[in-house]
């Protein structure tokens, strides 16, 4: 079998990653999140406070790209790779609401996209890739075998990503989640550049009523019938 290139792109919390990381698995394939890179950049603005409530510091978070070094490593025990952030394990740490709350403004920098961008298509340069986020179909790989564009009703994905942030100990409330959803699908939709939007040639599922066993038997049959 020929390997290819399968880009997932998708709102938030559609659970394009836990699918994603199952079917790269399923096809021996290299997986990449790439939520997980601009959450990463994200997690560095909110420590070097160059972003927060009411202030983001723009200007300084593009002077200081140079000093973001991501990258990921394959546990073993876990069964899937972790995302460091200048050699620090941050997976846990980018995967909280606050992080959520900044990942969209962050992702609309150009400079930022640009360099998360170029790192991106050298990851996926020997192809045997899966790679999800908001433009891979549209703007990393336009030229991808395979492209996915996953969606739900904002109220299944809040309430997915409601009881996920539950499970990990967060004190919130569904009211918060829904409206971090809502407002990062406007943020994300709406952006000037590279903005979340469904390529032409790409492959519509909506996994409002799906589980993730029938999304990746679906994008397994998908992949195979391609390559």
């Amino acid at each position: 079998m020929n390997k290819i290139i399968i880009a997932i792109d998708g709102f938030s919390s559609t659970g394009k990653s836990t699918v994603a990381r199952q079917l790269a698995k399923e096809l021996n394939y290299i997986y990449v999140d790439t939520g997980a890179m601009y959450r990463a950049v994200t997690y560095f603005a909110l420590k070097n406070d160059l972003i927060g409530e009411g202030f983001f510091h723009s200007e300084k978070l593009i002077e200081r790209l140079d000093d973001i070094n991501i990258t990921f490593k394959f546990n073993e025990d876990l069964g899937f790779a972790e995302v460091y952030l200048n050699g620090e394990n941050i997976e846990k740490d980018i995967r909280t609401l606050e992080v959520s709350q900044y990942v969209s403004p962050v992702s609309t920098i150009s400079e930022v996209r640009q360099k998360l961008v170029e790192q991106q298509q050298l990851m996926g340069k020997g192809k045997g890739i899966v790679m999800d986020g908001r433009d891979i179909g549209t703007v990393v790989f336009p030229d991808a075998e395979l492209k996915i564009f996953m969606t739900a009703s904002a109220e299944t994905r809040a309430k997915r990503r409601y009881k996920e942030l539950l499970e990990r100990g967060h004190n919130l409330s569904y009211d918060e989640v829904l409206e971090n959803v809502t407002t990062r699908d406007y943020i994300d939709s709406t952006r000037e550049d590279s903005p979340l939007m469904k390529a032409e040639d790409a492959i519509e599922i909506d996994n409002s009523d799906l589980t993730i066993e029938a999304q990746l038997d679906s994008l397994i049959k998908l992949a195979k019938a391609i390559a």
